[in-house]
């Protein structure tokens, strides 16, 4: 037999009760309240004109291009244009996808692929499996590195590597105006290409 409980009341209150409350009632709660509420509000503020300041980010959408098509400006309305990239639906296992079917990689030089901004950005992120070590390299207006980081060995999938693949990597700059991949004449894949700009 199943229980159920009740939380409704068939008394209604009574006045002595309305009056006890009242009794308890402390002026001081309705100022701490306004206060904290008019905290609120300038948090809010300020958390708003923080938004603008944050910045924006944009994710490269991979699935609207074609296998084996060249990559140069389909991305330039977004900011940013590529040199020596096609895309690719891997049919290797050892270079799965993240996320999707189509992946970005050097060709037709093996090992190498360029991605050059519009404007400058502060951050650069993306998944890479490569069959080698690999740089991802930042450079400034000047052409000169800015900053580096490096997947240090291959990460191919169902390898002895202790790496998994599609490792993220990223870099952050102040003024990134281009950025390279290179693995040595290796094979790699980009999965998740994105970016940062302030705006």
């Amino acid at each position: 037999m199943l229980k159920q409980a009740c939380l409704q009341s068939d008394q209604q209150p009574k006045f002595e009760d309305q009056k006890l409350m009242l009794d308890n009632f402390d002026i001081r709660d309705i100022h701490n309240q306004m206060v904290h509420s008019s905290l609120q509000s300038q948090m809010h503020t300020a958390l708003d004109s923080e938004k603008v300041a944050r910045p924006k980010s944009i994710n490269l959408n991979m699935e609207d291009l074609k296998c084996f098509e060249v990559v140069k400006d389909q991305y330039q309305k977004l900011g940013v244009v590529f040199d020596n990239c096609i895309a690719i639906q891997p049919s290797n296992p050892a270079f799965p996808t993240k996320s999707g079917l189509m992946v970005l990689m050097g060709a037709p030089k093996d090992g190498y692929l360029e991605a050059t901004f519009l404007q400058p950005v502060q951050f650069v992120s993306a998944l890479v499996t490569s069959s080698q070590r690999l740089v991802l390299s930042a450079y400034n207006c000047d052409r000169q590195l800015s900053t580096q980081t490096v997947l240090p060995a291959a990460n191919l999938a169902n390898s002895d590597s202790a790496l998994p693949p599609n490792t993220q990597l990223s870099l952050r700059a102040d003024e990134i105006y281009s950025v390279t991949f290179c693995a040595f004449d290796g094979q790699f894949t980009i999965d998740e290409f994105s970016f940062c700009l302030l705006g």
